[in-house]
């Protein structure tokens, strides 16, 4: 049995449901899984002990929703939306044409780096999606790959229809497509939108998923109102994600339901769309989480803090409830009890902040504050180390 401590913890961050922080605190990991925690006065002697130096110890940011893998770059699109165009759909096809020119080689060292990226910001677990291939032995190859890399893989075949006839797409997605995927997958996504895919072919894809074992997400309500949201909630999806635009209904059936709304305020900073009313669904009861959308297109970062910072300052979040939706609120949308929070018999995975409290993460945005990330318990120093000494974020 190996052992660590990390003591002189000016705050801890547990998310336990009777002691949510600690305040001059400490912390047992054994054999990546955490132990106890409690005032540092009374903590037990470990094999190995880490100084926190009196800073901020959080859990490990879940970043439920992102599309790493990908060839490309879109940053002349992203100028002319600072300019004034409008954000649509059609360049996912952009990132199509030029992820099917790339190599294994080349399309894994962009995840990895993104992932090391991500790591270095205090993320230690991340979902990652296909969706840039959408042909069988492309999109077979995004998964293959995004699965050297993570164990929450989604099959997103349904991104947007490439070129051809649209039903025959479908007919790829749902049979050919989804048997070669559906073996390196955990779960299925469509993009719910106008310009992608409408409610009853939305329908049929996710129910194919779901008949072949993997849960079901959705990608809605991002580019206006639809009834992708409450068929989310109605096929019982773990996630719907976007959800700027809702009406009442939605809200009230997402409040109803254990389905998560995913908010991804990369892409509204990004598109200058309005920023989704994170105030709203939680005063209506439902579970809120926060993800970076990684993608070359709409949202392209791989910061949870900055992800922290936008919902505090413009979507009507509390730092604590940012934070808990940036944790917890991802392990909910993964479905995951053993990660994002720090109760005892959790996975070790956390960050040791450079400042004496989570709402510096909002107080601060854009300043590295992660000294430290421990992902099961064993420390990674940001900017030090490079994929794939990091392992999977699984």
């Amino acid at each position: 049995m190996t052992t660590v401590l990390i003591d002189d913890i000016g705050l801890l961050v547990t998310h336990d449901h009777e002691r949510p922080e600690v305040r001059e605190a400490a912390l047992l990991v054994e054999d990546g899984v955490v132990a106890w925690w409690g005032e540092a006065a009374s903590a037990p002697s470990a094999d190995t002990r880490i100084d926190a130096a009196g800073g901020c110890v959080i859990p490990g940011f879940v970043d439920s929703h992102s599309h790493v893998v990908f060839a490309g770059d879109r940053a002349d699109e992203f100028e002319a939306r600072m300019a004034g165009r409008s954000y649509e759909a059609g360049g996912i096809r952009r990132t199509v044409r030029l992820t099917r020119e790339a190599s294994d080689e080349q399309l894994l060292a962009t995840a990895t780096r993104l992932v090391a990226e991500a790591r270095a910001q205090g993320t230690t677990t991340m979902e990652i999606k296909s969706g840039y291939g959408l042909t069988v032995a492309d999109e077979l190859r995004s998964v293959r790959l995004a699965a050297t890399l993570t164990t929450e893989v989604t099959f997103l075949g349904a991104h947007v229809v490439p070129e051809g006839n649209r039903d025959e797409y479908i007919a790829l997605v749902t049979g050919e497509m989804l048997d070669a995927c559906a073996p390196h997958c955990r779960w299925i996504d469509v993009f719910c939108e106008a310009g992608a895919f409408t409610v009853d072919e939305s329908r049929r894809i996710l129910e194919a998923g779901i008949a072949k074992g993997l849960g079901a997400r959705v990608h809605a309500g991002q580019l206006g109102h639809s009834d992708g949201v409450r068929l989310a909630v109605e096929l019982g999806a773990a996630s719907v994600d976007h959800c700027t635009f809702l009406s009442d209904g939605d809200v009230e059936a997402l409040a109803g339901s254990d389905t998560v709304a995913t908010l991804l305020p990369g892409v509204e900073f990004s598109t200058r769309q309005p920023w989704p009313d994170a105030r709203r669904l939680l005063d209506a009861g439902a579970t809120v989480a926060l993800a970076s959308d990684c993608n070359p297109g709409s949202s392209f970062t791989t910061s949870m803090p900055l992800m922290v910072a936008f919902a505090v300052r413009d979507m009507g979040m509390t730092p604590a409830e940012a934070l808990w939706a940036s944790t917890a609120g991802g392990a909910a949308a993964l479905r995951r009890d053993d990660i994002g929070h720090l109760r005892v018999g959790a996975r070790a995975d956390l960050a040791i902040l450079d400042a004496p409290s989570y709402v510096h993460l909002a107080y601060r945005p854009g300043v590295p504050l992660v000294r430290h990330v421990l992902a099961s318990g064993r420390r990674d120093t940001p900017g030090l180390q490079q994929m794939p000494e990091y392992g999977k974020l699984v």
